[in-house]
């Protein structure tokens, strides 16, 4: 199966604005998420990305713009990768919604957390699960099982993405960090998951390309196996 580095959307307006901004419409990039998705280039610039699926909200298509630009992509845009869907918590203040009985149930019980008026976590887990699946069989369908390809979605939709791939139940979610323009990268097999990397801010993403396929006594063999390594990492 291919690759998946999932990206969160770099800074926007609404990070640090003490405001949960969810899907209001038109939230954009602020200069430093600018400079941040101008540096993806550089960063990305020894990963050969063959697709870029991101969420339509602005602030994640702007993510992408210069990195997709450069390599000639066109971004495909999925719904089910969008923000969570925060009902009548939009756009109110996190120091006010802070006090709200829900409030205790996202931090603690976040599977059975549902926002008024909007959706529960345990609903995003699985259409966010069920989108990055399926783009992986795709695109390792068009591209073969040594395929990269990049996920652009939010903090609480990636989180939610990482607990299902390390085994986690959705309630452990909120023990994983995922900063503006992070990335966390996820190599699906057929019987689990390879978490390589998680809220990845700056280092060297090579070393999470795969191998192209190669024959070896007369048979081709697949890009990463299924099987674990024993007793560690080979440490190539």
């Amino acid at each position: 199966m291919a690759t998946v580095i999932l990206l969160r959307h770099a800074r926007s307006t609404a990070n640090g604005s003490g405001v949960l901004a969810g899907r209001t419409p038109k939230v954009s990039l602020d200069d430093s998420g600018a400079k941040q998705a101008a540096k993806l280039v550089e960063r990305l610039a020894d990963v050969p990305v063959a697709a870029i699926v991101a969420s339509p909200l602005l602030r994640c298509k702007q993510t992408v713009a210069p990195l997709a630009a450069a390599r000639g992509l066109q971004v495909v845009t999925d719904a089910r990768l969008s923000e969570v869907d925060y009902g009548e918590w939009t756009g109110r203040k996190l120091s006010v919604l802070g006090k709200e009985p829900l409030w205790r149930v996202v931090q603690q019980h976040p599977s059975a957390a549902v926002f008024p008026g909007g959706e529960g976590l345990a609903n995003v887990q699985a259409r966010a699960v069920a989108a990055i699946r399926a783009h992986d069989a795709r695109i390792t369908e068009e591209h073969g099982g040594h395929a990269v390809w990049i996920a652009v979605s939010h903090g609480d939709v990636i989180k939610s993405v990482l607990a299902d791939a390390l085994g986690q139940h959705l309630d452990s979610f909120q023990r994983i960090v995922v900063d503006p323009a992070s990335v966390s990268v996820v190599r699906y097999t057929d019987t689990r998951p390879f978490v390589l990397r998680t809220n990845d801010n700056g280092g060297d993403l090579a070393s999470v390309v795969p191998p192209k396929p190669t024959k070896k006594n007369g048979k081709r063999s697949s890009a990463g196996g299924s099987d674990a390594v024993v007793g560690g990492t080979t440490g190539k």
